[in-house]
């Protein structure tokens, strides 16, 4: 289990664990982002992160990315 910061590019990776505060963990909830589902990282920008999750592309920065465990 490694942080989405450190995931391979263009790989189908899962969502294993959200770290972080209930108030970010639900926020992330809100975007998609939970334990179990499917995720892939298109592209980085100044360590910003670009991910497609449930069909959706959204970016994310690099503090939000480090809570994402896959």
């Amino acid at each position: 289990m490694l942080p989405l910061n450190f995931a391979v590019s263009d790989e189908d990776l899962i969502i294993r664990r959200i770290g972080g505060k209930p108030e970010v963990k639900k926020h992330l909830e809100n975007l998609g982002f939970v334990p179990g589902s499917s995720i892939r990282v298109l592209n980085r920008v100044a360590g910003n992160l670009i991910v497609k999750v449930k069909e959706s592309r959204i970016a994310i920065n690099e503090e939000m990315a480090n809570k994402i465990m896959v």
